[in-house]
C-alpha cells in the first residue's frame, strides 16, 4: 500500500511568478519519492540497498531556493519538447516557428521557461499524484492551447510516469523526467563502478552542438554497443569517451518493454527502464563541474551521475524520417515509463 503525504515546500519569489510550491511524498516498503508542484520535479528518491540501507539516489537540492535558480534540469519534467531542437525552428502547414535559443544555437528542453520552471495543479490519486497544467498558444513559440496531465504512481518498487497531452493546434511534443541518478547514493563522486546497459540496435550520431546529423547507426562494433552490460568507468576508458550524451534508437516492442539496466554491485541496487516511447537520451552528467552544491552540501562532479531519459528522437519535428513527433487536434499524447528500483 502506498502512502501519499503533502506539505509546504517553499513560495516562489515575486519575479518567478509567486505562489507556493507543495512537495509531495510517496512511501512504499522499498521506495520514498518526493515531488514537487515546481516542475513536477523529482526532488529525492530513496531505495534500500542489499542490507535494506535506505539513501537517496537522484541528485537534487535541499530547499527551494536551490531549484529556482540555475541548474540542469535536476529532477524535472521537461517539455513540450524534451532535448534538442535545431536552431529552434521548424515549418507545420507552410508556417515557420521560431522557439527561444537555450542553448548555444539550439532550443533545448522546451526553451526559456519549459515545463520545468512553471507551477502544476496538483490532485492526489490512489498511489501517487496527478499534476495538470494548460500551455497556452504561443508559450516559447509552440503552437496550440495544450492540456497537459502527468501521473506518479508507486508500487511497491515501482515508480510510473504517465505524460498525457492534448492540443488545440498540431505541435510537436515530446515529454520526460530528467532526474540524474547515482546508485551508490547522491553525493557520491562518480558512476564510474555502475554497469549499464541498453536494449538498442542503433544510435543517433550528433553534430557540435548536439544536434543528431541524420543517420541512423548501428551500435555493433562501437562504442554505443551497450546491449551487454558494460562497467561505466572502464568502458568510457577503453573508447577514450568524454561521456555519452546521445539518443539510442529502441527496439519496437511491447509496450512495456524492458529499454535500459544500471546496477551497483557495492550496494546492490539496480535500476530497470521499461518504456512507450521510442528512444532513451543517456546522459553521464558530462557537464556537471562541482560548481553546484546539492543536498548535504554535496559538490555534484563530472560523471556524478547518469540520466536515462525516455523520449522521442531529438529534432524528430525536423527530420521526416524519424519516428513522428506531431500532437494533432483530436489525438491523446499517452506515453508511460516505469522505472523498477530493486536490491541484491
Amino acid at each position: 500500500m502506498t502512502e501519499v503525504t503533502r506539505e509546504a515546500f517553499g513560495r516562489l519569489p515575486p519575479e518567478e511568478g509567486g505562489g507556493t510550491v507543495e512537495k509531495f511524498t510517496l512511501k512504499s516498503d522499498s521506495v520514498r519519492v518526493e515531488i514537487l508542484t515546481l516542475g513536477c520535479i523529482v526532488a529525492a528518491l530513496q531505495t534500500k540497498d542489499r542490507h535494506g540501507a535506505f539513501a537517496d539516489v537522484v541528485l537534487g537540492f535541499d530547499s527551494l531556493e536551490g531549484y529556482t535558480r540555475k541548474h540542469p534540469f535536476f529532477g524535472a519534467v521537461v517539455g513540450r519538447v524534451a532535448n534538442r531542437i535545431a536552431k529552434g525552428r521548424f515549418t507545420l502547414d507552410g508556417q515557420q516557428y521560431q522557439l527561444a535559443l537555450n542553448n548555444g544555437p539550439n532550443s533545448l528542453h522546451g526553451g526559456a521557461r519549459g515545463f520545468d520552471k512553471v507551477l502544476w495543479s496538483p490532485e492526489v490519486v490512489p498511489s501517487g499524484i496527478r499534476f495538470f497544467r494548460l500551455s497556452p498558444d504561443g508559450e516559447e513559440g509552440y503552437p496550440g492551447d495544450l492540456k497537459v496531465w502527468v501521473t506518479y504512481t508507486l508500487h511497491g518498487g515501482e515508480l510510473a510516469i504517465n505524460y498525457r497531452a492534448q492540443s488545440s493546434k498540431t505541435t510537436p511534443v515530446s515529454i520526460t523526467n530528467h532526474s540524474y541518478f547515482n546508485l551508490a547514493g547522491q553525493g557520491s563522486k562518480d558512476i564510474y563502478d555502475h554497469e549499464i546497459s541498453i536494449e538498442a540496435d542503433s544510435y543517433l550520431p550528433v553534430d557540435d552542438t548536439k544536434i543528431p546529423t541524420g543517420e541512423v547507426a548501428a551500435v555493433q562494433g562501437t562504442a554505443f554497443d551497450l546491449r551487454a552490460p558494460v562497467e561505466l568507468g572502464q568502458h568510457l576508458q577503453r573508447f577514450h569517451l568524454d561521456g555519452f550524451d546521445h539518443n539510442f534508437c529502441l527496439r519496437p516492442g511491447p509496450p512495456q518493454r524492458l529499454v535500459a539496466r544500471a546496477r551497483h554491485a557495492g550496494s546492490g541496487r539496480s535500476l530497470e527502464v521499461r518504456t512507450t516511447q521510442p528512444g532513451l537520451q543517456f546522459y553521464t552528467g558530462n557537464n556537471l563541474d562541482g560548481s553546484l552544491r546539492g543536498k548535504g552540501g554535496a559538490a555534484y562532479a563530472k560523471h556524478s551521475a547518469f540520466c536515462l531519459e525516455t523520449q522521442s528522437w531529438p529534432d524528430a519535428v525536423n527530420k521526416p524520417h524519424f519516428p513522428d513527433t506531431l500532437l494533432r487536434p483530436g489525438h491523446d499524447y499517452d506515453h508511460t515509463t516505469w522505472l523498477l528500483f530493486a536490491a541484491a
